[in-house]
């Protein structure tokens, strides 16, 4: 006979197994983030305008299948016009956002957003330890909107394996020898995507302004509009280097059997190294429809298993490197990990993330 003051206990587990589950995987806190998600599943819906995979993205709505997923998936232009003119007409559509720095940057200015410290429910979440340097990670100047949860090592130089010896780089310095006078390429940073890689030897200290000057006017740096274009010179041989904002291009290229690579980003860790966030931000929108849902998404996407998600990407694209530093890396490629000792120089944040100024260097450098 089982004695009667573990028949409540029992009869507790009988009856709501899914609320202990869940308090037992929160721990302190815990009926906090229950009432969240109860009140979450009863809104039933959560809305993201998003770029990027979806892979994370199917996980949670496997993970609460009571909360129906609505994603807006195209171009972060398409996005940020949708978002405007739906506000204009007075509908408030979108809970989440997962953009890049420059859209949310005008959402924020358009005070479209809401802080996300307040929406923080899962102690996990809350704990900053957890992250690279023991901090949340935020592109606005507040540090509570524009969540940067994943960044990825810049990987800046493409080149052609056949007419370079990437061991003769080891320094963004070594592009000023005579030899690569007029052989090298940059994206033009009055382009969209243009302004990260010159922004980082710009802003880096052992480089800096006149470094690019250098690079300008003694370098010979070509300039160019087109991605594509500047990874066929480096094929070609026209231009065997390249400063590039985007080395999957040259990864495409390689897989295609052109003579082409990209540097290891560490092979140049004298100068520092690049980190380079892309459409790695999340943020609230002020007025969300489902308010609940949206703390839901938000707190999952930022625990652990939400971070092991997203970091591991769609089966053939593999994630950006979560900032989370308590989740397993072993699936990454060795140039996406941090390293110990390495100076990481961060291309986000209020005080480097207006490419305008790099935009105006160049101009006056190039007159």
């Amino acid at each position: 006979m089982i004695p009667l003051k573990y028949l409540a206990t029992i009869g507790l587990l009988l009856i709501a197994p899914q609320r202990l589950t869940l308090a037992a995987e929160i721990g302190p806190g815990g009926d906090e983030w229950e009432r969240t998600v109860k009140a979450a599943e009863q809104e039933g819906q959560v809305t993201v305008y998003k770029v990027g995979p979806d892979a994370e993205w199917q996980a949670f709505q496997k993970r609460f299948p009571k909360i129906k997923l609505v994603l807006v998936a195209t171009n972060a232009a398409q996005i940020l016009q949708r978002i405007m003119a739906e506000r204009r007409a007075g509908k408030f559509l979108a809970d989440v956002v997962r953009l890049g720095g420059g859209t949310t940057t005008t959402l924020l200015k358009a005070q479209a957003l809401d802080p996300l410290p307040g929406a923080f429910v899962m102690p996990e979440v809350k704990d900053t330890s957890k992250w690279f340097e023991g901090k949340h990670h935020y592109n606005d100047a507040e540090n509570r909107y524009v969540f940067v949860y994943a960044a990825f090592p810049f990987r800046l130089l493409g080149y052609n394996t056949k007419l370079v010896d990437p061991k003769s780089l080891t320094s963004f310095w070594d592009l000023l020898d005579p030899k690569w006078k007029g052989k090298i390429t940059a994206k033009d940073p009055a382009e969209p995507g243009g302004g990260s890689p010159l922004l980082f030897l710009y802003y880096n200290p052992q480089l800096g302004p006149e470094y690019l000057r250098k690079l300008i006017a003694t370098g010979g740096l070509t300039f160019v509009r087109n991605e594509t274009l500047q990874t066929d010179w480096i094929g070609s041989g026209k231009f065997p280097i390249a400063i590039t904002a985007k080395a999957t291009e040259v990864d495409e290229a390689k897989r295609q059997g052109l003579p082409v690579e990209v540097l290891d980003p560490h092979a140049l860790s004298k100068d520092g190294v690049g980190m380079e966030a892309g459409g790695t931000m999340i943020s609230l929108m002020n007025r969300a429809p489902h308010p609940n849902a949206a703390k839901v998404l938000i707190n999952w996407f930022l625990s652990r298993e939400g971070q092991i998600a997203a970091q591991k990407g769609d089966p053939n694209d593999q994630g950006p490197n979560s900032l989370r530093e308590d989740i397993p890396k072993d699936e990454l490629p060795a140039w996406s990990l941090r390293q110990k000792g390495v100076r990481y120089f961060r291309l986000w944040g209020p005080g480097i993330w207006d490419r305008d100024v790099v935009r105006k260097f160049v101009a006056e450098q190039s007159k």
